[in-house]
């Protein structure tokens, strides 16, 4: 090789040329004060860059702002948020774009009781990353509820227990003590749910056959997680990846309040190890359920065709 071919080139141009930081300034994470460090950072490293803090008004305004972004000039968004706040600039970003990539680049900036992705999947520090441009593909979870259109999640779907405890803690408020209050609460009048699991795709590894799926299940906890990681302690599977185009099935069948106890305490303490994946599933509910995208929890009526789904590299990040 020549001395002159191995002179490395200009860096490529970034696919920004603005960033938009979107935050909750009522928020008890501290997004505001967060979000201007992070524009003071990005003037310092990128003065190139158009910075912009856009507070959010209402709940809701977040997938807004990215659905209009992803439409039309395709800034960088930036949830300065926890995993809720995420998943409203992710659900955004995904509508404005085609359905199987987002519309823009998107991030997050930890400002939030629960980071869960932040934490999982950094790299480096934001601003950093902002600056320098490199833009990575990471998977996203479609859930497909009826005729709904879809709704999208970064990290994990989940049924059971861990979504009756998220609409605990948005009522009784966040914190160690009042969570942990919270948690045990819920944890002793938690009720097991059904559900009829009708397809299972892409399984079927280390002899889990798709027929022990299909059926009728009872189970306390039903997640499928596109992370390793959730809820700042408790560790999934010893495979979840964010971009290996499946994610992993996390079922807890119902046993008993104890054996659901032992099963958390083995998730904080030493995580529940290998678990069976798959690129889609799909069930019917049999009465109405919460659910839960990310930090953001929603019901599903009764007698509804329920579709999970993983679109791979759909995901435009910095990180």
């Amino acid at each position: 090789m020549s001395a002159a071919s191995s002179v490395p080139g200009p860096p490529a141009p970034r696919p920004y040329e603005s960033v938009l930081l979107v935050y909750n300034p009522t928020s008890s994470g501290g997004g505001e004060g967060k979000a201007h460090t992070l524009a003071r950072d990005l003037r310092r490293l990128a003065p190139d860059l158009d910075v912009e803090l856009v507070p959010t008004e209402y709940a809701g305004h977040a997938r807004r702002i990215a659905e209009s972004a992803a439409r039309t000039y395709r800034p960088l968004v930036v949830s300065v948020s926890g995993d809720g706040g995420y998943n409203e600039v992710v659900d955004g970003a995904m509508a404005g774009g085609d359905g199987r990539h987002t519309g823009t680049v998107v991030a997050v900036a930890s400002a939030g009781n629960a980071n869960d992705h932040r934490r999982v999947t950094r790299r480096r520090p934001l601003a950093e990353a902002i600056a320098d441009g490199v833009v990575e593909h990471l998977d996203v979870l479609r859930l497909s509820v009826g005729p709904n259109p879809p709704r999208y999640a970064h990290s994990y779907i989940g049924l059971g227990i861990t979504p009756v405890v998220a609409l605990s803690l948005e009522r009784s408020g966040k914190g160690s003590l009042r969570e942990l209050v919270t948690t045990v609460r819920e944890f002793l009048r938690f009720r097991p749910f059904e559900i009829e699991l009708e397809a299972f795709e892409g399984g079927a590894e280390r002899g889990v056959g798709v027929g022990e799926f299909l059926g009728r299940h009872t189970y306390d906890s039903l997640i499928m997680a596109n992370l390793s990681e959730m809820a700042k302690y408790v560790r999934l599977s010893d495979t979840g990846d964010p971009a290996d185009g499946r994610f992993e099935i996390v079922g807890i069948p119902h046993r008993g309040r104890f054996r659901l106890l032992l099963t958390g305490i083995r998730a904080a303490w030493q995580g529940l190890g290998w678990q069976p994946s798959a690129r889609r599933l799909r069930f019917r509910t049999l009465s109405e359920l919460p659910l839960q995208l990310d930090g953001e929890v929603i019901t599903l009526p009764a007698d509804t065709s329920v579709v999970i789904e993983l679109v791979h590299g759909a995901l435009s990040t910095v990180r």
